[in-house]
């Protein structure tokens, strides 16, 4: 019997045969891990190891800034659909008032007390409010529908008797005779309308407000709060029916006010429209609804000194009476807000506002910016220090409420009504041509970063309300610019005249 001899050869399996891919896997392994990790950790608590200062903790193991100021149900979703923030928020550390912000308990005494100071001495100080007059009457629109002639007519306030149009001229089916609050009942069903007009006249220091209107948005809690703010802080959300029919039906308000109640630090405001069978806002876009809060604060809380409005996709991560100290009253300002992270001139964020449909009417754009260049809009330029942009975020305001952060606030919601809601077209257009001026701190991206997160709206189907026209966004020619108002401007800003 003969031998057969068989030679098995062993082979490697065929992926251990590529070095590249060997090397591939490798990398994969070894990089998996701190993806999901920056993937998913949160971007506030990156920013707190980067700053000291963030977020503010109390010694007191037992205060509110140690406990978590809402338990959100799973469902609700508050804290998805994170922005990364899209600088290093190491590299340029914020400064406030000269220092950076401490988490030491004596630094926040020191900020509450002075803050508490400002609001109670207010005659003797530099801070007392200032008288602005405003109209009253009724009109067919909520900010009287104003012609360009007549809005411009008040921008040179220097008469204090003057009356200027602030808002609130549309009829409401809940009036008191009298009653400045009559003027804007629209907005809070008659059960709880004393309650809620005793709380906002009672806010006479520092008032935070935001609002979601068709449920664009989640309700998120402000973090880094210290011990004493929500004892000495007013905190308002305002939302409309389908906001309230979403977090009804998450029993989110389930609070102890009912209707009325609180969700964590916020107050929830619920505008309706009341009785008789008109159940509308004042505007069918919901976007302008939220401008009547987000410009009007002075207004809604006629006794608050300073506010800080939050839109909310954003929340906070620095105590609000710290931003009030640090970027209003310690810095002589009227307002603070954040510098655009990109555009400098107005007419950059109008073709970023056609190209990308934050507003659906082109043509509406163009006639606005048109009436602005006729009416003297100037590109950003160094003359203009210490502005340091003519487009900002808007996304936080800090205000000082006085003659001309009011009047500010008054020029620029007629303006808004007029044309549309996106309040950085008109932006540099009020702020420079009014008079007084108003001080302004526009302070860097990178700061704002620092003392918010910011968040994705609710995804919507359809334009997510922006609003005007739609179908295909015609791109600009060279023929478009021609005999425009706009073409010194335009040349201007490229740098192709100094004219």
């Amino acid at each position: 019997m003969g031998w057969v001899r068989m030679r098995v050869r062993v082979r490697s399996p065929p992926v251990m045969q590529s070095k590249l891919l060997c090397l591939s896997l490798l990398y994969l392994l070894t990089t998996l891990p701190l993806a999901l990790y920056v993937s998913f950790s949160d971007p506030a608590s990156a920013a707190s190891r980067c700053l000291v200062f963030l977020p503010f903790r109390s010694s007191a193991p037992s205060s509110a800034a140690s406990a978590a100021l809402f338990e959100y149900p799973r469902e609700y979703g508050e804290h998805k659909h994170a922005i990364p923030a899209t600088r290093a928020l190491c590299s340029d550390p914020a400064v406030f008032s000269g220092r950076s912000l401490s988490v030491r308990e004596g630094h926040y005494k020191t900020v509450l007390e002075e803050i508490n100071k400002l609001c109670r001495n207010l005659s003797a100080s530099p801070y007392a409010k200032p008288a602005l007059r405003y109209q009253n009457g009724r009109r067919n629109s909520f900010a009287g529908n104003l012609s360009t002639v007549e809005r411009r007519s008040f921008f040179n306030h220097t008469d204090s008797a003057v009356e200027i149009p602030c808002g609130f001229f549309k009829e409401f089916p809940v009036r008191e005779s009298g009653d400045f609050f009559g003027q804007f009942a629209f907005f809070i069903e008659e059960k709880i309308l004393v309650a809620h007009r005793l709380a906002m006249e009672k806010c006479n220091g520092v008032v935070v407000a935001s609002a979601i209107f068709n449920d664009h948005d989640k309700i998120r809690q402000p973090k880094g709060l210290g011990s004493e703010t929500l004892r000495t802080v007013c905190f308002f959300m305002f939302i409309d029916d389908a906001t309230h029919r979403v977090l009804a039906s998450h029993n989110i308000l389930a609070g102890e006010r009912g209707e009325a109640g609180t969700v964590g630090a916020w107050r929830v405001a619920r505008l309706v429209a009341g009785a008789g069978g008109d159940h509308r806002l004042p505007y069918e876009n919901p976007a302008m609804n939220g401008v009547i809060v987000k410009y009007l604060l002075h207004r809604l809380f006629p006794n608050a000194r300073f506010s800080v409005w939050v839109d909310a996709k954003m929340q906070l991560t620095v105590d609000p009476l710290l931003l009030v100290h640090s970027f209003v009253a310690g810095k002589g300002a009227d307002m603070a807000v954040s510098k655009h992270p990109f555009n400098l001139h107005t007419m950059e964020e109008a073709i970023a506002t056609a190209r990308w449909r934050k507003w659906g009417d082109v043509d509406a754009i163009r006639a606005q910016m048109e009436t602005y260049c006729r009416n003297g809009l100037q590109p950003w330029s160094p003359i203009k220090l210490p502005y340091p942009s003519d487009v900002p975020d808007t996304a936080i305001i800090i205000r000082r409420h006085g003659l001309a952060s009011d009047l500010f606030s008054c020029l620029l919601f007629n303006e808004l009504e007029a044309f549309n809601p996106r309040d950085q077209l008109a932006f540099a257009y009020v702020r420079d041509q009014m008079s007084p001026k108003v001080i302004m701190n526009m302070f860097d991206v990178e700061v704002f970063e620092h003392i918010a997160v910011e968040y994705r709206h609710n995804l919507k189907r359809g334009n997510g309300g922006a609003g005007g026209k739609q179908g295909i966004t015609r791109m600009a020619s060279s023929g478009d610019i021609a005999g425009s108002s706009c073409e010194r401007y335009l040349l201007k800003m490229w740098g192709e005249t100094t004219k």
